[in-house]
């Protein structure tokens, strides 16, 4: 069975990730120091809320220093995905600095609304196996105000106004803007994808 680290930074989705997780049949742990990443094949970082109070309770947990040493794939989930980089607007915070790059509030516009929330298509930008088995235009669930343009790290795209950034990878740091758990068929396919579950 797999063992899948669940990082605890406050945000109220993590039992949802865990059910998620559980279904493919990972066995999932939540954690809230960076001792017990030990033994985790795998690490997720969900989040939801904001920038500065999450950055907070990963370094209190020393997950700041943890995760810049660890070479386990990780996966940051909405929130988590944009503490992945290295500074958010929101809060004017430092994040953990995995992978270059700001995260930026999004723009309200013409039937733009900010925060983005609701369903929206992806589009593959590039191959990678983070994203076997999902078509173009396939549907994910999104709940956020703030968002990381495209740059060579996006391996999936999504537009609300301007493209964002939706999926993004480099060696073994993933992201996912979008909540995988509320998904639907998508988002287990990532889920599958990222804990190396035969489909």
């Amino acid at each position: 069975m797999m063992d899948v680290a669940v990082i605890d930074a406050g945000g109220a989705n993590l039992g949802s990730v865990c059910y998620a997780l559980e279904r493919l049949g990972a066995v999932p742990r939540i954690v809230r120091d960076a001792d017990a990443l030990a033994g985790a094949v795998r690490i997720v970082l969900p989040g939801v809320g904001a920038a500065r109070p999450a950055m907070r309770a990963l370094r209190k947990g020393g997950f700041d220093i943890a995760l810049r040493d660890s070479e386990i794939p990780l996966l940051g989930i909405c929130l988590g995905m944009q503490l992945l980089f290295e500074h958010s607007e929101e809060g004017d915070t430092a994040c953990l600095g995995l992978l270059p790059g700001v995260v930026r509030r999004m723009l309200p516009g013409p039937g733009v609304r900010v925060p983005h929330m609701g369903w929206n298509r992806l589009r593959p930008l590039r191959e990678d196996p983070l994203l076997a088995g999902i078509e173009d235009g396939a549907f994910a669930y999104f709940v956020h105000g703030y968002a990381v343009l495209p740059d060579a790290h996006a391996i999936a795209g999504c537009r609300h106004g301007d493209v964002f950034s939706a999926v993004v990878r480099r060696a073994n740091v993933a992201g996912a803007q979008f909540h995988p758990e509320r998904s639907a068929t998508c988002g287990a396919r990532i889920l599958r994808n990222f804990v190396g579950v035969p489909a």
